[in-house]
C-alpha cells in the first residue's frame, strides 16, 4: 500500500511541514464502555417531513455481515439534512428516520467478515445509504469508515471528509487544478465552497476568487487564503475576473449554488475552461443554453461523491483517505462555526436556515 506523502504526491501536492496539534483536537470521553453495554440509544428522530426532530430511546438492532456499530462522538450537520427532512432531496428515506450522515467516533462492534477496522478504532464515515448520524450510534458499512489517528478530534472528523473529498476530485481529478490556475468558487463561506477554497488555495497555490453571500462571510474566505473574495454581484464579479485574469477569464468555476448565480458565473470561465457543478444550494437548477458553452468550448463536469462510492469505489475510498493524510499532515483544516447538543438540534437547523452559519455545524452528540 502506498505511503500517505506517495499518495498526495500523485495529487501533485507540494508537501509542507506538518503542524502541532492543538488542544482543541483532543479526545473527548463520552464513557463508551457504558454504550457499549446498553440496549437502547438516544437518537433525533423525524417522524413526519417538515416536523422537528423528536428525541427518543431506540432499542440496538443486531448488526450484519460487513457492517460496523460505532459511537457516535460528533456528526456534522449538512444542507442536504435539512432537505431529506422536508422530503426535497434526491432520495426519499422512509419515516421515520434518523437523520445525519457525516460523524466521527469509535468503534464498539463489528460484524462478521469487517477487516479494515477494529473495536476501539477511531473513525469517520459517511452514511449516506441508511443515515442514523443524529444518534448515540450508528450502525456503518465498513466500505463507509476510514480509520483516523487519535489526534484528530471528533468535532473535526465530523466536518472533514465530505466537502473536501467531494471539492479534491472536482478541483484536481476532474478539472486538473494546479499551481497558477486561476478558480471561481461560489457559495464560498459554506461548507463544500471553504473545503474548494482551502484546497485550491492552500494546498494547489491556485489564485482563487470568492464569492460570497455577506462581506464579513468574504473576509472569512481572504482569511482562508482566497486571494480575492467579494459580496455577490454580477458587474462586479465580472470585473474582478477581467482583472485577475487580465480578460481571459478564470481555469475554473467551482459552483454550489446553481440559479442565476451560476448563469452570472458562466460569463467568467476562459476559453476551454472547466465549471464544476457541486451543488445547487439556491435549490434552483439552472437552465444552460447550448450557446453559453459552445462559443468557449466550456467543459460541464457534474460532481458527487456518491456517485463515486457506487461507479468506483476504489477512487471513492481512495480520495477520503488522501483528505485525512491531508489533514493529519497540516495542508487543510475545516472550519467549524457552531457546535450544538444533539438535544438542540433545532437550533443547530436555524442556524443554518437564517445563513449564520459558515463552513461547518457540528452536532457533539452525548
Amino acid at each position: 500500500m502506498a505511503s500517505s506523502m506517495q499518495r498526495l504526491c500523485r495529487y501533485g501536492i507540494r508537501l509542507l511541514p506538518a503542524v502541532s496539534t492543538s488542544s482543541q483536537y483532543l479526545s473527548r470521553s463520552f464513557g463508551v464502555s457504558s454504550i457499549k453495554n446498553a440496549s437502547t440509544y438516544k437518537a433525533a428522530v423525524l417522524q413526519e417531513f417538515g416536523q422537528d426532530l423528536v428525541m427518543q430511546d431506540l432499542k440496538r438492532k443486531a448488526i450484519k455481515q460487513g457492517q460496523v456499530r460505532v459511537a457516535v462522538h460528533s456528526c456534522g450537520v449538512n444542507a442536504s439534512d435539512l432537505l431529506m427532512m422536508e422530503n426535497k432531496y434526491d432520495q426519499e428515506f422512509k419515516l421515520p428516520f434518523v437523520p445525519g450522515f457525516e460523524i466521527c467516533g469509535e468503534v464498539i462492534e463489528i460484524g462478521e467478515g469487517v477487516q479494515n477496522v477494529a473495536i476501539g478504532s477511531r473513525v469517520i464515515g459517511i452514511n449516506k445509504e441508511t443515515l442514523g448520524g443524529f444518534a448515540e450510534e450508528c450502525v456503518v458499512s465498513q466500505q463507509d469508515v476510514w480509520m483516523v489517528d487519535h489526534a484528530v478530534g471528533f468535532d473535526t472528523g465530523a466536518a472533514l471528509v465530505d466537502a473536501y473529498a467531494t471539492s479534491l476530485i472536482g478541483l484536481q481529478r476532474r478539472a486538473g487544478v494546479q499551481e497558477n490556475s486561476t478558480v471561481l468558487i461560489t457559495a464560498a463561506a459554506g461548507g463544500l465552497g471553504l473545503a474548494a477554497v482551502d484546497l485550491a488555495a492552500n494546498v494547489y497555490k491556485a489564485k482563487v476568487i470568492g464569492v460570497c453571500g455577506t462581506e464579513d462571510k468574504a473576509d472569512l474566505v481572504r482569511k482562508k487564503g482566497a486571494w480575492s473574495a467579494l459580496k455577490y454581484n454580477k458587474k462586479h464579479i465580472l470585473a474582478k475576473v477581467n482583472e485577475v485574469t487580465n480578460g481571459k477569464g478564470v481555469d475554473i468555476i467551482f459552483d454550489a449554488v446553481g440559479g442565476d448565480v451560476f448563469n452570472d458565473c458562466l460569463h467568467c470561465v476562459a476559453h476551454e475552461g472547466s465549471v464544476i457543478v457541486a451543488g445547487f444550494a439556491s435549490r434552483v437548477i439552472p437552465h444552460i443554453e447550448t450557446s453559453q458553452l459552445l462559443p468557449k468550448a466550456v467543459s460541464l463536469i457534474g460532481l458527487s461523491l456518491t456517485h463515486y462510492r457506487d461507479a468506483n469505489n476504489t477512487v471513492y475510498r481512495q480520495v477520503v483517505e488522501d483528505v485525512i493524510d491531508m489533514h493529519e499532515m497540516g495542508l487543510i483544516k475545516p472550519h467549524i462555526s457552531a457546535l450544538f447538543k444533539l438535544e438542540d438540534c433545532k437550533s443547530a437547523f436555524t442556524f443554518m436556515t437564517e445563513r449564520m452559519s459558515t463552513g461547518k455545524v457540528v452536532l457533539e452528540i452525548q
